[in-house]
């Protein structure tokens, strides 16, 4: 049986996870520790301090299988993509009622806005509000502006709106927040916001079920793919992109990102307008 690339193996070191079984042999297989994470932004990376794959938001649920001193060799449950976070990154398990839907906030460590600031908060931040003093919501990490918050249904309706709210952050490869954004973290952030799945990466964001379409006939909401490189189709001729040019989030006219790609030799887009599937957001 051929397993799946590194991304999604949750095998390291002669353990693996326990959805393997019957797929290896000669390993120990474990059904791992469920926590969630209790720092602003965790990175997941390919190795122990190695290449930064994604980055894991606040309460994001987080299987971990094996421990190397500091860092932790684990899978996002979400979507199952496998990497290490450094131990610190780790929080207890929990239920969630909440989560941000705007680009960041902060953590209060009393219902004060005045107060300084524990930590910041970003979106798509998982939170359980366990209670209220006036405009702020009680988490057990501290106290935050309910007019950040949404309930946990809550959906946002249209991924456009959403990326628009990002334009400006930083490009960071791997990133997934307005702290720093990469081109297929932008999407997914973008369709998670509003219940859609959507994978962590260009080239699965790629092949997601959905329809080709004809260059001229794209639509906002539309996906336009380079190799490597992802768009999010805004308008007519108009794309928003976290992309290494600008070293930013912005939005530009579709032809003009495609000029400047073909003038550095790469091929004209091709567009996918995605198939609608609900997710927790």
């Amino acid at each position: 049986m051929t397993l799946p690339d590194r991304r999604f193996r949750p095998v390291w070191g002669g353990v693996a996870h326990d959805s393997l079984r019957g797929q290896v042999e000669g390993v120990r297989f474990t059904a791992g520790h469920r926590y969630r994470i209790a720092t602003p932004l965790a990175d997941l990376c390919a190795a122990p301090g190695g290449a930064l794959d994604r980055q894991l938001l606040t309460g994001a649920p987080f299987r971990a299988l094996v421990w190397q001193g500091a860092a932790v060799f684990g899978f996002h449950e979400h979507d199952g993509y496998c990497g290490w976070v450094t131990a610190r990154a780790l929080g207890p398990d929990g239920d969630w009622t909440h989560w941000l839907p705007v680009p960041a906030s902060h953590f209060y460590p009393a219902p004060d806005i005045k107060s300084p600031p524990r930590m910041p908060l970003y979106m798509g931040a998982r939170l359980r509000v366990t209670g209220q003093d006036g405009a702020l919501a009680r988490t057990p990490g501290g106290w935050v502006p309910i007019a950040h918050l949404a309930a946990r249904t809550h959906r946002n309706a249209d991924p456009v709106i959403v990326a628009r709210r990002l334009l400006g952050a930083p490009y960071l490869w791997g990133g997934n927040s307005w702290a720093g954004i990469d081109c297929s973290g932008l999407v997914q952030a973008a369709f998670l916001a509003c219940g859609l799945d959507c994978p962590a990466d260009s080239d699965l964001q790629r092949v997601m079920p959905g329809t080709a379409v004809a260059a001229g006939d794209e639509r906002p909401g539309d996906l336009a793919f380079w190799p490597g490189h992802v768009a999010l189709v805004s308008g007519l001729d108009s794309v928003i992109h976290a992309n290494a040019h600008h070293m930013a989030v912005v939005e530009e006219p579709l032809s003009k990102a495609a000029l400047r790609i073909r003038s550095a030799g790469g091929p004209a887009p091709s567009i996918l307008r995605p198939a609608s599937f609900a997710t927790e957001a």
